[in-house]
């Protein structure tokens, strides 16, 4: 989020993604300018939002950036927003979200284990509950189509990229709250045109042959950035995203980074 990070979550130098088990933090963090969730809060006995609360999962592999959204948003008092538990993959994540039933789960798209479609897919059930549904809300630091389209398909009720401040993050949650579908400037495009359409997109099979990792880092390399700029922006090293370049290459029988950005623009991936 870029008040907690700067642009796209950033928080300087970062290694690899760290796991962490299931858990409930003790107390609200104290960090960070207090959020509010589309009109000011009240500052009352009840909490912020009109004196709304609401509970939430946060579902991502990097700690750093779990513990930036907890001081962003999780001042309860202030901002309504309590943040009841935390995952940072797959299994952890549906052992955490069954346990705790949250209003609102933020997932990241990117998760070990099989990714965040992976959580919605075993989460079903937990959606359907019309008595006590839990609805997700995408955030993450992708903006491709199909990252965006795969998790809407799954049954998230938006999508948000890091970028997003803390004030319209919780905004965002409460409108998830209460059923209504959110998504950052841009990006309700790409839903509106894959719903529209009635024919199946075209299967890329040299797209397929690549991670989703690789995929990130392909984008990234397409649009210009550096190595030590997409390691800052994927929380990876830098020797990280040489080997995942050095993949792709080898993938897709490609020579060096301008011709990756020639075939990714010709995909439309950028």
């Amino acid at each position: 989020m870029s008040e907690a990070h700067g642009e796209n979550g950033r928080a300087g130098s970062a290694g690899p993604a760290e796991s962490a088990e299931p858990t409930a933090p003790a107390e609200p963090a104290q960090a960070g300018e207090p959020a509010q969730a589309g009109e000011p809060a009240d500052g009352g006995e009840g909490g912020g939002a009109g004196g709304r609360r609401v509970r939430v999962v946060l579902v991502d592999d990097h700690r750093m950036f779990r513990t930036g959204v907890q001081a962003e948003i999780g001042q309860t008092e202030r901002t309504g927003v309590e943040v009841i538990g935390e995952a940072a993959d797959v299994d952890q994540a549906v052992t955490v979200i069954t346990a705790t039933r949250p209003e609102v789960v933020l997932l990241d798209v990117h998760l070990p284990g099989g990714g965040g479609v992976e959580v919605l897919r075993r989460c079903a059930s937990l959606m359907a509950d019309a008595a006590q549904p839990v609805r997700f809300l995408a955030l993450s630091v992708s903006d491709a189509a199909e990252d965006v389209i795969g998790v809407i398909r799954g049954g998230a009720r938006g999508y948000v990229t890091k970028t997003i401040t803390g004030t319209d993050l919780v905004d965002s949650i409460f409108r998830v709250q209460d059923g209504d579908a959110v998504f950052s400037p841009r990006l309700a495009g790409f839903v509106l045109d894959a719903f529209a359409s009635t024919d199946a997109p075209p299967v890329d099979e040299d797209l397929d042959r690549l991670t989703q990792r690789e995929r990130e880092v392909l984008r990234l390399i397409a649009r210009g950035y550096a190595y030590k700029e997409i390691a800052k922006q994927l929380y990876i090293s830098v020797k990280t995203v040489e080997s995942h370049v050095s993949a792709v290459l080898r993938k897709l029988q490609l020579s060096n980074r301008h011709e990756l950005t020639r075939w990714a623009t010709a995909r439309r991936l950028v």
